[in-house]
């Protein structure tokens, strides 16, 4: 697939990403009401990640390819318009896959698994429940390879509780409940990894901020 020509051509020169430090931004993009394509390439054009992740992606964003090139999955969430998402510049080494979660009362779950070869990224929106989201990373965390990053919208109040894993997102709130409460709802977990640079991004159009953090297998 040709990258569009909205994509920097000095920037994206390989066809392979350098994994050494990996770029990655992560947003829940609040389904139909919330960020567009439009905002969304705006914040690729304006960051360049290596890997765009998203939550709440409804069908209108399966036109990002036509926007800015690149290579696109989405999986919806069972009986659900909206799910995970992820964009990048570059091939997947593998096409993107998803492991099935503890689901609640109300919402099926799914991550969205990606391997690098060197480490592999979940995408996950996780359920509301205290007790249930931490149990759903304790699933995600037995699919994935000693060097792992999990990031997304956690829903998940204080610590994560998950051994191995270090939460080494940005420590800034990324939502707002009920417009009144900031909370930090927005995460990214790693093992065999380290994070060299992170920071919550504008939330425009969404309820939740982006987080981007700069990774690196250790």
């Amino acid at each position: 697939m040709s990258y569009s020509s909205h994509i920097d051509p000095h920037f994206y020169v390989d066809t392979e990403p350098d994994l050494r430090y990996f770029k990655i931004i992560s947003w829940n993009l609040l389904r139909k009401v919330g960020a567009s394509p439009y905002d969304v390439a705006y914040l690729v054009n304006t960051h360049h990640p290596e890997l765009l992740l998203m939550q709440e992606a409804t069908e209108e964003m399966n036109i990002l390819p036509q926007l800015i090139g690149g290579y696109y999955s989405r999986f919806p969430l069972p009986g659900r318009i909206h799910g995970v998402a992820c964009w990048s510049p570059y091939p997947f080494k593998a096409p993107p896959s998803t492991c099935i979660l503890p689901k609640g009362a109300l919402i099926k779950r799914v991550a969205q698994l990606i391997d690098y070869g060197k480490f592999w990224i979940a995408n996950v929106h996780l359920s509301h429940g205290q007790l249930l989201n931490r149990r759903q990373l304790q699933v995600i965390s037995d699919f994935l390879p000693d060097r792992a990053a999990v990031l997304g919208d956690y829903n998940l109040i204080g610590p994560t509780l998950l051994s191995g894993f270090q939460d080494v997102g940005p420590r800034e709130p990324t939502h707002k409940m009920a417009n009144l409460f900031p909370i930090r709802l927005d995460r990214c977990l790693v093992r065999g990894m380290e994070c060299i640079d992170k920071q919550v991004l504008s939330r425009a159009t969404s309820d939740h901020r982006p987080i981007m953090v700069t990774l690196r297998p250790i």
